[in-house]
């Protein structure tokens, strides 16, 4: 008797299931037991209570597995990775228990949102996932793989100076209609000193501010030294579609720029030259950002995409960028490769450096999401206005002729090229470092001539992840992140 209760105690031990053999063979295990629905039942009840342990999806290498439990004539799961369709992805149904189940592999640094489909009209978020990510349509249950890293700095922390949001109405005649803005001031904000503050203006104002979490992160980098004071002026759409992309969109950029820039920098210190001003959008808001900065250079130095959506009215936007003349205007392009915009935007972003833009762009295995957006909005700020000393490519090192550009391809496997440009002969080293700041590799170092250098790097040897390459001198450091696949 002892003996059968050692052996079914070793059967039924998940940690002992998986540690011997994996996820894999647990599912075989199960349906070993067919004939045996309460040992069937028993194996799971113990595997799940492990996984939750474990945090769901349960994660297994480069394998998620998605599970669900419950009574449901079908089950399925859609997310960022299958364009949210709830059709294809189907789980499977495990042998005679309540326990569905999908496999799906994803890179080690994937942060995905999905939700589960049952009885193929009855979405809902994944009941065992307590990660949740706000979207435009509600809340999204979120797949965050081993390598990713949840950003810090959209937390609220009640430790740090905040700055001061304002509400305002402004009229348009342009458009013959009010906007609501919100206006964050930073901390120590004083109409009657002298000082004056660049300035950034976000589209969808209201959803950088509850989805994107932009005033704390706005916050959090200035109370951490990475940007310089600035005031932010979000502004809520009445009509997206119309006003970002429709019939309305050459009326709403002259409210923009015609209207709303003189009624911000009537009622606060703002630095009124156009290399402080950011234009910021996400989606079609992306679209109106860049038809802003480049039909009025003026006023507009600065432009970031967050997932900038150029389809509508075939491509306007891009082909304003493409048949003018370079402008000074500084770009900063955020896409996910679990989107189709990354077909459109990694040829176009090579024609802008051919043609000599300014462009820092960064792809990640993410979707069309806030979750991206939010986590990527502290890049785009500390790189248009960084504070002094902040170890990225700093303002006084761009002006300098400093610049390192991010690899490509990125993500990689194995090699890739990394591009840098130097403004004087000196010795210089680029070192490739892993997520937890170790060195892994000096891929270069002694004497480089003035000018814009390329170094191959082969990462065959090393495994799958983020990694970390600096250009390092004395008057110089400069880092970018890289993802490597295997």
């Amino acid at each position: 008797m002892k003996k059968l209760l050692f052996i079914l105690a070793i059967c039924f031990n998940p940690a002992f299931i998986f540690s011997q053999t994996g996820f894999r063979s647990f599912i075989a295990r199960v349906n070993s037991l067919k004939d045996n629905p309460q040992a069937q039942t028993a194996v799971v009840d113990s595997f799940m209570n492990y996984a939750k342990t474990k945090g769901i999806p349960f994660v297994e290498g480069s394998t998620a597995n998605f599970l669900y439990r419950g009574t449901a004539s079908g089950v399925s799961v859609a997310g960022d990775f299958n364009d949210w369709n709830g059709a294809v992805n189907i789980l499977t149904k495990l042998s005679n228990t309540d326990l569905y189940y999908f496999s799906r592999s994803f890179e080690e640094n994937a942060r995905l949102d999905y939700k589960f489909v049952l009885n193929g009209s009855n979405w809902i978020l994944d009941p065992l996932n307590p990660h949740q990510v706000a979207g435009g349509y509600g809340m999204n249950s979120e797949l965050a793989m081993p390598g990713y890293v949840q950003p810090w700095e959209i937390q609220f922390k009640s430790l740090v100076k905040h700055g001061k949001v304002e509400s305002r109405s402004v009229y348009s005649v342009k458009t013959s209609s009010a906007y609501q803005l919100k206006i964050y001031l930073p901390p120590g904000y004083n109409s009657e000193n002298a000082e004056e503050y660049p300035s950034v203006y976000f589209q969808d104002g209201l959803d950088y501010i509850n989805l994107g979490s932009s005033v704390n992160v706005i916050d959090n980098l200035l109370d951490s030294g990475k940007i310089v004071p600035l005031i932010a002026v979000f502004v809520q759409p009445n009509d997206r579609n119309v006003e970002y992309t429709g019939n309305k969109r050459v009326q709403y950029t002259d409210f923009f720029c015609h209207e709303l820039v003189q009624f911000i920098d009537s009622l606060y210190k703002t630095i009124r030259i156009s290399k402080d001003r950011l234009v910021l959008g996400d989606s079609y808001g992306g679209n109106i950002s860049a038809l802003i900065a480049f039909n009025h250079p003026e006023l507009f130095g600065n432009c970031a995409l967050h997932s900038g959506a150029f389809q509508p009215n075939n491509y306007e936007a891009a082909s304003l960028i493409s048949s003018k003349p370079l402008e000074p205007i500084k770009l900063f392009s955020v896409w996910g490769s679990y989107e189709g915009l990354y077909q459109f935007w990694r040829p176009f972003k090579d024609s802008l450096m051919q043609k000599g833009y300014e462009l820092k762009w960064a792809e990640y295995p993410e979707g069309h999401s806030w979750g991206l957006w939010r986590a990527t909005l502290d890049d785009m700020l500390k790189y248009f206005y960084p504070a002094q000393g902040t170890p990225v490519e700093s303002r006084s090192l761009r002006s300098s002729g400093f610049s390192l550009a991010q690899n490509y391809p990125n993500p990689f496997n194995p090699s890739t090229t990394i591009s840098f440009t130097i403004p004087a002969a000196g010795r210089y080293a680029l070192r490739i470092y892993n997520i937890m700041g170790r060195e892994v590799a000096l891929l270069s170092e002694g004497e480089f001539s003035e000018g814009a250098h390329r170094l191959n790097f082969n990462a065959r040897d090393l495994p799958s992840g983020v990694y970390v390459y600096r250009l390092e001198g004395k008057n110089v450091f400069i880092a970018r992140k890289m993802a490597l696949l295997k």
